[in-house]
């Protein structure tokens, strides 16, 4: 008798996927960190945000690339202070004592809707530590956020900090 194979339902599959997903984020989150990157610091810090970067294709061009640079770098500030709202967002870059955070973009290829790009920040302490924190994301669960498309990634990213 020949053994049967039974497809499993996409809702298994999604569950299945949505779960490993999860076990990876955890362990990434269980990753140590550098001894200065501590919450009591970060809640605190001062936090001066620089020019934000994109690499990979130029899928946009003009006023709209202007247009999302700017929202990086507005959204990443704001997405750091709801995460720590003890902290300072300052536009002093000679600031010695502020952490240095660079949002960067990475783009897919092509606007598909399937197709990822990763958003990351860039942080550097006054004593020289640098970390990051990244994440994929489709353009689809992007483009489904629109004008909070930037705050939705940035906070993403923020709740994965200390």
């Amino acid at each position: 008798m020949k053994p049967q194979t039974t497809l499993a339902p996409a809702a298994l599959l999604t569950t299945l996927l949505l779960a490993a997903q999860a076990q990876t984020s955890a362990q990434t989150a269980a990753t140590a960190l550098p001894a200065p990157w501590t919450t009591a610091r970060l809640a605190t810090a001062t936090y001066v945000i620089l020019d934000p970067q994109m690499t990979g294709p130029s899928l946009i061009g003009g006023s709209d690339q202007s247009s999302v640079l700017a929202a990086m770098r507005r959204d990443s500030g704001g997405a750091l202070k709801r995460r720590y709202p003890g902290a300072t967002i300052s536009a002093d870059a000679a600031n010695p004592q502020a952490i240095r955070v660079t949002p960067v973009l990475k783009t897919p290829s092509a606007l598909l809707p399937w197709l990822k790009l990763t958003a990351r920040l860039d942080f550097a302490l006054p004593e020289g530590e640098r970390i990051s924190v990244g994440q994929d994301f489709t353009l689809w669960d992007v483009y489904q956020h629109r004008a909070e498309a930037a705050n939705f990634v940035y906070d993403q990213l923020a709740q994965r900090l200390p």
